[in-house]
Formats: structure tokens, C-alpha cells, sequence
């Protein structure tokens, strides 16, 4: 169950990323807007990794 599951999450961020690829060589309209949502699902989740990094590291004064 859990290697569907896996699967499943590769293939949507491999989708995510052809779409991103295609919508800037002028794809469809979906295209575009399948990329605008992978782009803003990518920033949460490295804006996420940055806060759960700094509240690990107690001596970290913010971004280097």
C-alpha cells in the first residue's frame, strides 16, 4: 500500500514538473496553471523545511 501510495506522490511531482517545463515554452492553459500550483506548493514546502531547520538549530541567526 505504501509503494502506491509513493508511486502515486512521484508521479503527480513528475507531472508537476513537465507541466512546469511545458507552460514556459507557452503550453495549454491548464499546463500553466498546473505549474502556478506546483511553483506554490514547491515555496511552502521549502519555506516549511527552512522553519523546521532554524527551530532545530538553536544557534542559527537566520538566513546565511
Amino acid at each position: 500500500m505504501i509503494v502506491a501510495v509513493l508511486l502515486g506522490v512521484l508521479v503527480l511531482v513528475v507531472g508537476g514538473c513537465a507541466c512546469v517545463f511545458w507552460a514556459e515554452r507557452g503550453g495549454p492553459r491548464w499546463a500553466r496553471v498546473v505549474a502556478t500550483v506546483t511553483l506554490t506548493a514547491s515555496e511552502l514546502l521549502r519555506g516549511s523545511g527552512k522553519k523546521r531547520r532554524r527551530g532545530l538549530d538553536p544557534n542559527s541567526q537566520g538566513d546565511e
